[in-house]
């Protein structure tokens, strides 16, 4: 694979998953759409989108996915959904993904990896960004939604660490899609009281299922294989920054300087457990 074509399939997959936190905000903040039904018409269309697509690489699969990571991948979405309704796109990016990664390095070190000093203050600063952003003040992001968020990246961070072991990434996501269809459902089912939806939401959880996150998997799984393990947890630092700049472009969302201290100090952090890892 050329280096172009590398650098392309990666850009794309990280606009994708930027776009997921674009794509649930506006629609929970600008259409009648309620989270659960967002939720279940993400996982059904991200569900056919995959399931089309794992069909395309093999007729007779030998992993189909598994309930434990449905359940995670379900706790991801709906923690995820009912999130943005308070938080900015900025802000649900930034705390999903510092949970993601911080949650996984935790893991690490619970199974017996070691860190060096410098791993260490990377770790700790990382924490501590997180921190300062969820600490009570006039820019702080509603505490409840932030809960959330943090138990929608413990959720991916589940899904990540039971899925990398995985030979066919495509059709075990697919396959963990459509097990989550039940579950979802469930949710909706149980707020039917609460429902809500219009077109316009449901082409945003159309495009958020199908595009954002099946296609966008699919496409960062071709780049994997191209990137080192670093390079790879490295690139997911830029989600974030995507869209941050998506919030204030699409969204009219301001920036304020807790989330870019917190910013600096989570990214930089992790950035320094991952590349010391090198």
């Amino acid at each position: 694979m050329t280096p172009a074509r590398i650098a392309l399939l990666t850009t794309t997959a990280m606009a994708a998953f930027a776009g997921n936190s674009l794509l649930c905000r506006i629609a929970l903040r600008d259409t009648a759409i309620d989270p659960a039904n967002f939720t279940s018409i993400r996982i059904i269309s991200g569900a056919l989108t995959l399931w089309f697509l794992a069909s395309l690489k093999t007729s007779s699969p030998k992993e189909k996915g598994n309930n434990v990571s449905a359940l995670a991948l379900f706790a991801y979405a709906a923690g995820f959904s009912y999130a943005y309704i308070n938080l900015t796109a900025a802000t649900g990016a930034l705390i999903l993904f510092g949970t993601v990664q911080t949650s996984m390095i935790s893991y690490g070190l619970w199974s017996g990896e070691r860190l060096k000093k410098l791993q260490l203050a990377g770790l700790i600063f990382a924490f501590a960004g997180l921190t300062s952003l969820l600490l009570p003040g006039l820019s702080a992001p509603p505490l409840k939604a932030s809960i959330l968020m943090i138990i929608s990246g413990i959720g991916w961070a589940i899904y990540s660490i039971r899925g990398k072991r995985v030979t066919q990434p495509t059709v075990v996501t697919a396959g963990n899609f459509l097990r989550a269809i039940p579950i979802t459902i469930t949710l909706s089912l149980a707020t039917l009281n609460r429902a809500s939806m219009d077109t316009q939401g449901i082409i945003y959880a159309i495009l958020s299922g199908a595009l954002a996150s099946g296609i966008g998997y699919v496409i960062w799984y071709a780049a994997l294989p191209a990137l080192k393990a670093t390079n790879a947890a490295t690139i997911q630092l830029s989600v974030p920054v995507i869209a941050a700049f998506g919030g204030i472009l699409f969204l009219n969302e301001p920036i304020t300087v807790r989330f870019i201290l917190a910013s600096i100090a989570v990214l930089g952090g992790i950035a320094l457990v991952i590349r010391k890892n090198n």
